[in-house]
């Protein structure tokens, strides 16, 4: 595979073709902000918080899913990228219903780090207080909606790495709704295989182990990253 040379705030770097810039600049030490992105499945561009400058653009692009290119300079952390994200993160807070004090992901939550990274005080946007619900029906899990940010990992991770198909993302726009099975109640999917892949997957405390008290939620994604590591060198297969 050949080899592109590239900038990443001013410091020259040599990457594999087709390789995105946020691998591209993890392997630098650069450490782009992200959401949505997960080791061992395949990148959507979601949260739109790995959002870079690219030298020639005249947009802001997605650094999980734009590949290096020869020549390319890039920048990850200007003060419009900074403001940017903190808007994310806001409007973000707003679109949903999360209270960090009475959540099992308090003080292991990426959301909330990523507001204390980015300086995030208070949400200039309204609070929109959608109607969402919890689902219990589960013997092992629970979801609660409130606290999702639809980034798909929960897809993802069910998707590519499981092969069971549960999860999914209904509707558009502010009527988006996670669902399981075909908007069937989780403890009634037949699918599910009870992995609990989905629960370490997830960012935030919309889907938890059931019985998990506030300040209790932990996630194993080395766990996630061994399965695929083991299954690209064919160490082990389903």
């Amino acid at each position: 595979m050949s080899v592109v040379t590239l900038k990443i705030n001013d410091i020259e770097v040599a990457a594999e073709q087709g390789k995105s810039i946020l691998a591209t600049a993890k392997e630098a030490g650069i450490t782009i902000p992200t959401l949505c992105h997960l080791e061992g499945v395949d990148d959507v561009g979601a949260c739109r918080l790995c959002m870079v400058e690219v030298k020639g653009s005249n947009k802001l692009l997605a650094a999980c899913v734009t590949q290096v290119a020869e020549g390319m300079e890039v920048h990850t952390h200007t003060d419009q990228l900074n403001n940017y994200r903190k808007m994310v993160v806001e409007m973000l807070f707003a679109e949903g219903n999360h209270v960090c004090a009475v959540c099992v992901a308090n003080g292991n939550c990426e959301l909330q780090n990523m507001a204390i990274a980015t300086g995030m005080e208070h949400s200039r946007f309204p609070y929109q207080f959608p109607q969402r619900d919890v689902d219990l029906s589960h013997d092992l899990f629970g979801i609660d909606r409130n606290r999702c940010i639809f980034c798909t990992r929960c897809v993802r991770v069910c998707d590519e790495i499981e092969g069971a198909h549960v999860w999914d993302v209904a509707n558009r726009g502010a009527q988006s709704r996670l669902i399981t099975g075909l908007d069937q109640p989780w403890g009634e999917v037949e699918a599910c295989t009870s992995c609990g892949k989905c629960v370490d997957a997830c960012p935030t405390g919309a889907i938890f182990d059931k019985g998990s008290a506030v300040g209790e939620m932990e996630r194993d994604r080395t766990k996630l990253e061994f399965i695929v590591k083991a299954r690209e060198q064919k160490q082990w297969t389903r």
